[in-house]
């Protein structure tokens, strides 16, 4: 809010005070007798003598900085958590929170009952990220959850002293000293160290003798996974409460699914009913994956979503990463719906010229287009839709940051439909806890067979024996290499090895038509080999091509790997992918685990539990976004995973309940009086009082514009009205963070609370100040300090100023309602 300041006055002519309220505690505020303690009206002059300090008022404004005094440092705390919050969401009652929270915790079990992998469900319904001790290697970093970060030595039998049976012990070094942990123990307690970027290498070792710098490490991570959660939750309520009317069970729905030519898989048909209930049961708007492996049939799950919204007269847009992907869902589209005349189907891409464009973007706007394909263009400003009701989003982990922001904003208006194979790791965990639907097809058509994965070291030899192989059956191949750079040279080698044979380059950075006529005459079976960038990696279906061919494959990730594999086996052949990387002692240690995992997951449907292993491979920067990947440093992975499941678990537990501004006491006997100069210097004082007393009550992004404009129009304020607005942020911080009254005692300072003894540990553990957090107890529902020593009473609101701001910068991990 921002408050209507007044140009500074000409404080040479006499000051006036208009329309002046009766209210005592007003003319307290502003160090005046209010009239009505008078027998006789004061004069103008009686009211000047009242003041006795002494104020210099600097009268240019341009030169005046504000200090970087308390309440500017609070300031700019309040704006940067105000800047990652969404203007949007609208803030909920407590009876509202309290249907929502439980709904939440509905998801999140049926979330949880869909995990699948080699997590294991612990009794209360976490999961365990905890390292089996025997597959560690020595040399291995690993973390205790009481001590911290060591490094694993080995595990060997030692005789214990009180018994004369040898046990297993497993040796881990810190560094203080070596620390030997019984098997069973060390089994309960110990995680792999893993971190997000290439390097395992913690900054350093924790050390045995003293473990405040890990209890430090720990409750940091701790307070940044609240914070995400919360952030999490606050957007999941934020989307429940929007409503839509439930669509119409089309009888025309029947006739549509009777065309789709194959025997569903059970997956499959639980995925088309998860949809369906979403669609026609539910009032809130849809917002679910589908996680299936590539030829799993997630397409026909989309389509069948798109004909229940657009025979309800809506629009459907379908979002892919490339435009060989969109082009091919238009045609599938286009040939699925040709039974349906009245349902119009477009596509959007930099291969149409600009009438065309044009031409679509009216039709769109008029409602003339029902179904929408494109790339992200889709998403820019210029295209205005008639009634969008269904967002199909394929590949989301394709797409840019920018692009994912704007997706992220359709999904509260409109209902979203995420197709992935490997979907990206914050996908996968909101998935897997409840912040979003998830259905899973993990079950191959009974036509599909295994692809074969061959892993080995780069020679010409085995790639021309693995391209005659595929030519030799009348297959095609697609050849990839993870930069453009190389392609030519690639060509020059297969053109010399198989002179007959059509091959063709293919990347992004062609002329479009270019690109389209090399995909479609590929797509025909026209050129046999297709030598390319990563633009086949998503979704792209040739039934001829059987064999693919990977080189420089730790250049690629694993979800990418694992997408481009998918490009073949599509039919009843079997089929290859050849991965070939160059000598093995070039490779990270990330690479080789890359490798490794890829090798495992050879079996059809594992793309799930890929992404999930991918994750303690890849950057964890796509997760839960950068500023995040400090705290896991600070814990590893692992212990982070866990740290988030359990605050998960126990999300409405971190809940603060605030109270009316209005409510707030705050007794400490302090009324500053202004000085007569500074009162002369504002002009309309009673409105400006006014105005901080409404911008405090209203919330504390209010009083701080009001704070800034003031003091951007009349300077830095005097010592008594740095204390006025010091009383106002007391007060607006006491009612946020559930505080009712504020009273001292001697060397006691209370604060009367309705906070619970969970959120009291959380936010006191993430406070800054030493001194503060040390000072500070709960007992029942009051907050003590104990000063060491009695504080004269404007010292003491600086304290209690300073504390309590403290405590408010807490607030953004925990649920507010």
């Amino acid at each position: 809010m921002a408050c209507s300041l007044l140009p500074v006055p000409d404080i040479s002519r006499p000051l006036v005070l208009k329309k002046l309220s009766s209210s005592p505690k007003l003319w307290t505020l502003l160090g005046l007798r209010c009239p009505c303690h008078f027998k006789t009206k004061p004069s103008l002059s009686l009211t000047k003598a009242v003041y006795t300090q002494n104020f210099s008022l600097p009268l240019s404004r341009d030169k005046i900085e504000p200090d970087q005094d308390p309440i500017s440092l609070l300031n700019e705390r309040i704006r940067r958590d105000y800047n990652k919050r969404d203007a949007s969401r609208t803030v909920m009652d407590s009876k509202e929170a309290e249907k929502y929270i439980q709904l939440v915790k509905e998801q999140q079990q049926r979330g949880l009952q869909k995990l699948k992998g080699d997590r294991q469900p612990k009794k209360n319904g976490g999961f365990s990220y905890k390292v089996d001790p025997y597959s560690l290697r020595s040399g291995d970093y690993v973390v205790h959850k009481k001590v911290g970060v060591g490094r694993f030595v080995g595990i060997k039998f030692d005789v214990p002293k009180d018994s004369p049976n040898p046990v297993e012990y497993v040796f881990i070094e810190y560094a203080d000293g070596m620390a030997k942990l019984p098997l069973t123990q060390a089994s309960r307690l110990l995680y792999r160290y893993n971190l997000p970027n290439e390097t395992k290498r913690p900054r350093t070792l924790s050390k045995l003798n003293d473990t405040t710098v890990w209890e430090r490490r720990k409750t940091k991570g701790k307070v940044a996974i609240q914070k995400m959660v919360v952030d999490l939750m606050e957007l999941y309520l934020h989307r429940l409460k929007q409503r839509r009317p439930p669509y119409p069970k089309s009888p025309s729905m029947a006739e549509f699914e009777a065309q789709f030519p194959y025997e569903p898989t059970p997956d499959q048909k639980q995925a088309f009913i998860d949809v369906g209930k979403d669609l026609t049961e539910r009032e809130t708007p849809m917002d679910r994956l589908i996680c299936g492996d590539v030829g799993f049939g997630k397409t026909e799950v989309a389509l069948r979503a798109i004909f229940c919204v657009v025979s309800a007269g809506k629009q459907a847009m379908v979002l892919a990463p490339t435009i060989v992907l969109a082009k091919q869902h238009f045609e599938v589209i286009s040939e699925r719906f040709s039974m349906y005349p009245e349902m119009k189907v477009g596509l959007m891409s930099r291969f149409q010229t600009k009438a065309e464009k044009e031409e679509h973007l009216h039709m769109i706007k008029n409602g003339q287009l029902d179904i929408i394909v494109g790339t992200h263009s889709l998403l820019g400003n210029r295209v205005v839709y008639n009634n969008l009701g269904l967002l199909v989003v394929d590949e989301e982990q394709r797409f840019g940051v920018k692009q994912k922001e704007k997706i992220a904003s359709f999904k509260t208006s409109v209902d979203v439909l995420t197709l992935s194979a490997t979907p990206i790791p914050r996908t996968l965990y909101l998935a897997l806890t409840g912040f979003r639907d998830a259905s899973l097809i993990s079950t191959p058509p009974p036509e599909r067979v295994p692809i074969k994965t061959h892993l080995s070291a780069y020679s010409k030899e085995n790639v021309i024996s693995a391209i005659k192989y595929e030519l030799d059956r009348g297959g095609q191949v697609f050849y990839v290499l993870p930069r453009i750079k190389g392609l030519e040279e690639v060509m020059e080698f297969l053109e010399q090895s198989f002179p007959t044979v059509e091959i063709a380059i293919a990347h992004g950075k062609q002329y479009s038509k270019q690109l389209e006529e090399t995909m479609e005459k590929f797509a025909q079976g026209e050129i046999k080999i297709l030598i390319c960038t990563n633009i086949v990696e998503s979704g792209l279906d040739i039934q001829n091509a059987n064999t693919i061919i990977v080189q420089e494959v730790q250049q690629f990730g694993l979800a990418q790997l694992y997408q481009l594999r998918g490009r073949v086996g599509r039919a009843d052949k079997e089929a290859h992918a050849h991965l070939f990387y160059p000598d093995k002692s070039l490779l990270t240690d990330q690479a080789l685990e890359r490798l490794a995992a890829l090798e495992e997951c050879r079996e059809l449907g594992q793309g799930f539990q890929l992404a999930e292993r991918d994750m303690g491979i890849r950057g964890f920067g796509t997760i839960f976004g950068e500023q995040q990947t400090g705290d896991v440093g600070n814990v590893g992975i692992d212990l982070f995973f866990e740290m988030l499941f359990e605050s998960l678990s126990k999300v409405e537990e971190h809940r603060v309940i605030s109270v009316p501004y209005q409510s707030v006491r705050v007794d400490l006997n302090i009324n500053p009086h202004l000085p007569s100069e500074y009162i002369n210097y504002l002009e309309n004082p009673m409105e400006i009082i006014n105005e901080a007393e409404k911008a405090a009550e209203k919330e504390i992004w209010s009083l701080m514009q009001f704070t800034e404009n003031l003091r951007r129009q009349y300077g830095k304020e005097p010592y008594s009205m740095e204390l006025l607005l010091k009383k106002l942020y007391v007060r607006r911080m006491a009612a946020d963070l559930g505080i009712k009254r504020i009273y001292a005692s001697g060397k006691m300072v209370g604060m009367k609370t309705n906070m619970t003894k969970l959120v009291f540990k959380l936010i006191t553990e993430s406070m800054v100040s030493d001194v503060h957090r040390n000072s500070l107890v709960l007992e029942d529902d009051l907050i003590k300090a104990e000063l060491l020593l009695e504080l004269p009473r404007e010292q003491l609101l600086n304290w209690i100023f300073q504390c309590l701001a403290e405590l408010h910068a807490s607030l953004p991990a925990l649920i507010k309602y």
